[in-house]
């Protein structure tokens, strides 16, 4: 049994035993209300790496030769204050090769990548509960940010909201899809900054800093992964900025459940309804814009009091709980 690094292009097939992987592990793991990755988000991942990041694809070729047994992505931030850190995307062992060493292999795979490139420490969204949360923690993770997936039927919940709320004077909507008009570009840039005040328990990676570069890059990265981005945000008309603003990915325009990605109130706005205003303008757009799309889904830090009243207001209910786990680096004990 042997790890393998995939090429910068992976070949189609690379891909198919790559989602083959993911979809079983998925399948076998949640429950059956979670939609599965699709392939075109699996290409994408494999193919497109996030801004200002250097991705690592391993896997475990399978003992009969075709497809793989195990996969991982490592990504290495680029960025100087996150260096000295690292984020697991992906680490999944197909069923019928569990139990078997797989999974320790890929393991000790990432392990000497992370400390080949000099980084301190390791992080990994990961199910509690589950296979994953026992084979993270015999080797020496932690949950530093303790959160859970809340889930949103987007036609109930539009029934229950018809309307997007009046805003304040002096305030105003917008919206668009892909890339941020360039009139906005910096000044939503300097709205992302705001997420610096998002809880991030015990986490040791530090928030990016954002520029009009950067925004615009991690759009072109979500459509050239062949997906979709879409957002809204509430301008304040009196100093041409952003006061607000949120964003919903699909990976693959074809999906039914959509990601909810940042939402942000700019704290000189904040106390006026606007993170609840700039999400149900969203909903409306959604709906107009993507009739297929039944769900939207979100991860959110069980102490993100504010952000948790206005989802739940908004038909957000929890669908299961995960957690960012966190480990030095070399971890601590290999597990079995």
């Amino acid at each position: 049994m042997t790890v393998t690094r995939l090429p910068a292009d992976p070949t189609d097939a690379d891909v198919d035993h790559w989602h083959a992987v993911l979809r079983a592990a998925h399948l076998h793991d949640l429950p059956q209300s979670v939609p599965p990755p699709s392939r075109t988000d699996s290409a994408g991942k494999l193919r497109k790496p996030s801004a200002r990041t250097r991705t690592v694809h391993l896997a475990v070729p399978a003992a009969e030769g075709a497809g793989y047994d195990g996969v991982a992505t490592l990504v290495l931030f680029g960025e100087p204050d996150n260096r000295h850190t690292a984020f697991v995307d992906a680490f999944a062992v197909h069923p019928r090769a569990r139990k078997h060493g797989a999974g320790s292999l890929l393991w000790t795979a990432v392990r000497a990548e992370l400390v080949a490139d000099g980084r301190r420490s390791v992080s990994v969204l990961v199910e509690n509960g589950g296979p994953g949360e026992e084979f993270a923690r015999a080797r020496g993770f932690v949950n530093a940010l303790p959160l859970a997936w809340y889930v949103q039927d987007l036609a109930t919940a539009l029934d229950d909201h018809p309307e997007r709320p009046a805003l304040p004077a002096g305030y105003a909507y917008a919206h668009w899809s892909g890339v941020v008009p360039d009139p906005l570009a910096d000044v939503f840039a300097r709205a992302h900054d705001d997420m610096a005040d998002a809880p991030v328990g015990e986490l040791e990676q530090a928030a990016p800093a954002w520029d009009a570069a950067r925004v615009r890059a991690a759009a072109r990265v979500v459509g050239e992964r062949g997906g979709a981005i879409h957002t809204a945000a509430i301008l304040h008309t009196a100093t041409d900025t952003v006061a607000a603003y949120t964003e919903v990915v699909l990976r693959d325009p074809a999906d039914t459940r959509a990601l909810q990605y940042d939402t942000v109130v700019v704290p000189a706005h904040r106390g006026r309804g606007l993170g609840r205003a700039v999400k149900r303008h969203l909903m409306g757009v959604l709906a107009a814009e993507r009739p297929g799309l039944r769900q939207i889904a979100t991860t959110v830090a069980d102490e993100n009091g504010p952000m948790l009243a206005v989802n739940d207001r908004l038909g957000y209910r929890r669908e299961r709980p995960v957690g960012y786990f966190q480990a030095t680096v070399p971890p601590g004990p290999a597990g079995p």
